[in-house]
């Protein structure tokens, strides 16, 4: 794994929602080597553990990667206060990326702050790409622009029906897969999403690649704080996301 620490120029930043945000980091030697699906590890002024914050956008030819991340303790708020044209000092890329070159039609599925590992296969996929995405209201709604300026197809869950369908993403997957089998089928968010989105796909015998989020120390695999079960060859065994992942074949885990 290929990956470089230090400090790079914050050369855009926004705000898609309340406390979630948007970096864009010129990092040429980081942005030659990401793929979909990785992250990086930022670390905070004060603080000694790093956030893993996932790898939303890649840009090769501009030397740059987007990173969306949302506010969810002192860490993450002191990173948010980073500005334009200061350096943010960065570990990555880290982790194992979404294998996509063996499929031609996808599903992507995003959970809240898992919607932004779907930018990348979205682009990859285009109008061959359906994603959907679930957030709690209409408030908290992010990147569904940028979805579709790939030519994805994109269908928006909310939980109150204040924008998009009312419901879960699962049952919106349900109605897609039931329409036409893709592919592949890629997803990210809280656990209790994905261990649905896996059991339709088993279902539907699609193939199925998930992106976990556990608590990290050090996202090279030394600290083995990320621990979670999976099985291969019918052993079952302790696989770090950090190193191992984040991406998984959604056969290997156990939930």
């Amino acid at each position: 794994m290929k990956y470089t620490q230090g400090k790079y120029i914050l050369v855009s930043k926004k705000t898609l929602a309340k406390e979630i945000y948007d970096f864009e980091i010129l990092c040429p030697d980081i942005a030659s080597v990401a793929v979909a699906g990785q992250f990086v590890n930022v670390i905070a002024d004060g603080y000694t553990l790093r956030r893993p914050i996932s790898i939303c956008g890649i840009d090769k030819e501009k030397g740059t990667i987007r990173i969306v991340f949302e506010v969810r303790g002192k860490g993450t708020k002191q990173i948010a206060k980073i500005n334009e044209g200061e350096m943010i000092d960065i570990l990555g890329p880290l982790g194992k990326g979404f294998p996509m070159d063996d499929y031609k039609t996808a599903i992507t599925v995003g959970g809240g702050i898992g919607t932004p590992p779907m930018n990348e296969i979205a682009k990859h996929f285009g109008e061959n790409c359906r994603s959907i995405s679930g957030f709690r209201n209409a408030a908290a709604v992010i990147l569904q622009d940028d979805l579709k300026s790939f030519g994805a197809e994109t269908i928006l869950c909310t939980d109150d029906g204040s924008m998009g369908r009312k419901g879960f993403v699962t049952e919106a997957l349900k109605d897609e897969v039931n329409k036409k089998k893709p592919d592949v089928i890629y997803a990210c968010g809280p656990n209790v999403m994905i261990k649905g989105v896996v059991d339709i796909a088993k279902e539907a015998g699609v193939p199925c690649f998930i992106s976990l989020e556990e608590r990290m120390g050090c996202g090279i695999g030394a600290c083995l704080v990320c621990a979670c079960r999976t099985v291969k060859n019918g052993e079952e065994y302790y696989a770090h996301v950090c190193k191992d992942g984040p991406v998984f074949n959604s056969e290997e885990v156990i939930f």
